[in-house]
């Protein structure tokens, strides 16, 4: 953490080193001892050290500076910095004026010039009012700052790609600066073009960056995005609880592994605010920690992690798969591992993609949850994405109504936690409902419910809505290479060859293995696989077992 501050301000230039002099023989060990030759360069000073969210002890100022006297400058400084310890340094004329300054500009204390001996005259006064400072000092967060619109689509997506990558940050709400004063402080050290590219991201060095790219972050947080090596022995798509699985195993077992992950390691799994039902962990743990967990794993095996980094291309060359990235980078690898997962599939409804991340979020919305604090939250979907949301949301908001299309939940949700859904409360189930529109102009502000039963359509005020209601893949890069269902979902094994013929251009003298696709070599696990099993259990099964049809396919290569 970097040192608290002590500023001194002056227009006479040897007054000022003067006092920087003893301030620095006496505070240097503690204090950040800075000087600033006129109140405007002070205050611009102290404006960037509150954008780094420096702590600032005392000022100790010049009364009697051109353009803005010191008791001007400390009631512009005191918004900035209300708690530092405030001192004028006068002449013996202006005693009057700095006495009737306490009252005014809240001054602490006023000293003489000169003040030598610094011991008598300096130091004690000082050294009290430092110590009182220090008494009731909290220390800043040290971490990255973001500062935003909750209703902004761009500074949801910022939020979201820090706690995925689990990058601790801070988030300050501009719409808050009228009533928390750290908020309102930092705003108005922020320039006027800053405030119109929102959200900027502040770094504890200082550094921002104004609506940034996830890929801008992701460079400036040390995300590696660019791989280290041209060859991998395997190459895995994806960093659900597939692909990790299969990237510890095959690491462990001595292969050189990259894992390419589009958004951040976890997938779809990663963003759950809760997995009960996982082996192994009885009270339940979040796809936040499950990810964390295994991408620590990973790491200790030596899989070099791309993220946020995606596939846009494949082709086969012999025995190499060569993989087109994003940045129009290549990569080559023996074996690849399609684990690629699903997307949330989006509701093609009147309103709401004109207002996504502004009230209307697909998937977990965990970083929106403190947000909704009080809020009526509505979550649409019956199956357990759904209802583990919906108990999440339940610790923050007033009231949860999950609007569930079917006539009940038992159909499509684990019986755990319909059970617990019922124990609680503030969750309030609509059946046979669907979202018919929704309202708003720069974020919801309401949504049109229709009843299949009743027929009836009714609009509600709303200022959340989450919505989970199944995924789809997203494997068009695979085009003309992998063959892939109608839905697009990749074909494997038995999938391939429904009339007992191997796949068209086949060329090896066996049938594909259970988990490998048309290409030898490639292989596909997990959600986006065809006939997969969508839990998360099942995923990290089928990441491990591939590892050995892996192992299989490459003690027959070169």
């Amino acid at each position: 953490m970097a040192k608290p501050v002590v500023l001194t301000v002056d227009d006479d230039r040897e007054v000022l080193r003067a006092v920087e002099r003893d301030l620095r023989r006496r505070y240097a060990e503690k204090y950040r001892v800075l000087r600033a030759d006129s109140g405007a360069a002070a205050l611009e000073a102290l404006r960037e050290l509150k954008v780094r969210n420096d702590a600032v002890a005392l000022l100790l100022v010049d009364q009697r500076m051109p353009r803005m006297s010191g008791v001007e400058f400390i009631k512009q400084a005191s918004e900035l910095f209300p708690d530092a310890k405030r001192v004028l340094l006068t002449a013996y004329a202006d005693t009057d004026a700095a006495i009737r300054a306490i009252n005014e500009a809240n001054i602490n204390h006023y000293l003489l010039k000169p003040w030598d001996p610094p011991e008598e005259n300096l130091y004690p006064v000082l050294d009290d009012l430092l110590d009182d400072w220090q008494a009731s000092f909290r220390p800043a967060f040290e971490g990255i700052r973001v500062v935003g619109s909750r209703w902004s689509p761009a500074s949801h997506a910022v939020k979201d790609f820090l706690a995925r990558h689990h990058v601790p940050y801070q988030w300050l709400d501009v719409e808050a600066a009228e009533r928390d004063a750290e908020v309102k402080r930092v705003v108005a050290s922020l320039a006027a073009d800053e405030l119109k590219r929102l959200p900027v991201v502040i770094f504890p060095d200082g550094e921002r960056l104004k609506e940034p790219t996830n890929a801008e972050v992701a460079e400036r947080v040390g995300l590696q995005t660019r791989a280290d090596a041209e060859f991998y022995d395997l190459a895995i798509i994806g960093g659900g609880p597939a692909g990790l699985a299969a990237a510890v195993y095959g690491a462990s077992e001595g292969l050189r592994t990259v894992m390419i992950e589009r958004e951040a390691p976890g997938g779809q799994a990663g963003s759950s605010s809760r997995i009960e039902n996982y082996l192994g962990f009885p009270s339940g743990l979040s796809g936040a920690d499950l990810a964390r967990r295994a991408v620590a794993q990973a790491r200790r095996f030596g899989v070099e992690i791309l993220s946020p980094q995606e596939a846009t291309g494949l082709r086969v060359d012999n025995q190499y798969r060569f993989i087109r990235l994003a940045n129009e980078s290549e990569i080559s690898c023996h074996a690849l591992l399609i684990a690629s997962g699903v997307q949330w599939r989006k509701l093609d409804v009147p309103g709401l993609e004109s207002l996504a991340g502004a009230g209307i979020y697909y998937g977990g919305g965990i970083t929106e949850a403190i947000s909704c604090k009080d809020e009526d939250v509505y979550v649409v979907g019956g199956a357990n994405s759904a209802g583990q949301a919906a108990m999440y949301f339940s610790q923050y908001a007033k009231r949860i109504v999950m609007l569930v299309r079917g006539d009940s939940l038992e159909k499509s949700m684990s019986q755990y936690l319909i059970d617990q859904i019922k124990q609680t409360p503030n969750i309030q189930v609509e059946l046979n409902s669907s979202i018919a529109e929704a309202h708003g102009s720069d974020h919801l502000e309401a949504i049109s419910v229709h009843c299949s039963a009743s027929g009836e359509t009714t609009t509600a005020p709303a200022n959340y809505l989450f919505i989970f209601i199944g995924a789809m893949p997203q494997t068009n890069w695979l085009d003309g290479v992998i063959e892939r269902d109608q839905r697009g979902f990749i074909l494997t094994g038995a999938d391939l060859m429904p009339d007992g013929k191997r796949p068209r251009g086949w060329t090896l003298d066996r049938d594909p293995f259970l988990l490998e696709t048309n290409v030898p070599g490639v292989f596909s696990v997990g959600d986006v696989r065809k006939g997969s099993i969508k839990r998360v259990a099942s995923g990290v099964g089928e990441g491990s077992v591939a590892i050995s049809f892996v192992h299989q396919y490459l003690s027959k290569v070169g």
